[in-house]
């Protein structure tokens, strides 16, 4: 099955080998996405609030550029550098998915750079004759 690799415009070179999205037969997959600007420099510093609602709004991007939207979202996993930032994280995470929430996992673990403090990658399903 073809796959499609999802690009944001504007958008430089990853840190590592990987693309922000792929989508096969209706399926995003978007890679952990982390609080980088466009130098993959850390935003936010010390700021897990921010940080995460700067990773949602990547990650809704990867999603709109596929033609889906943040309600096609079906799975999460988060990755924190701390426990201490889990009601933050979770505050923010509540106003991008208001209603029915998409299952997820979370886990407390160190992140490519120690800045980061929050890390999510996501799997949304797109209708195909809206893709």
């Amino acid at each position: 099955m073809p796959k499609q690799i999802i690009t944001l415009p504007h958008s430089t070179p990853p840190i590592a080998p990987f693309s922000a999205g792929t989508m096969a037969d209706g399926i995003v997959y978007v890679s952990g996405t982390l609080p980088f600007d466009e130098h993959n420099n850390v935003v936010h510093l010390g700021d897990a609030a921010a940080q995460t609602r700067h990773v949602l709004t990547i990650i809704q991007q990867v999603i709109e550029a596929a033609g889906g939207t943040m309600a096609d979202v079906t799975f999460n996993s988060l990755f924190l550098t701390d426990w201490a930032h889990y009601a933050a994280i979770n505050q923010v995470y509540a106003e991008f998915f208001p209603g029915e929430k998409p299952a997820r996992y979370c886990i407390q673990c160190g992140l490519v750079k120690p800045e980061a403090l929050i890390e999510i990658a996501s799997i949304a399903h797109i209708a195909k004759g809206d893709a």
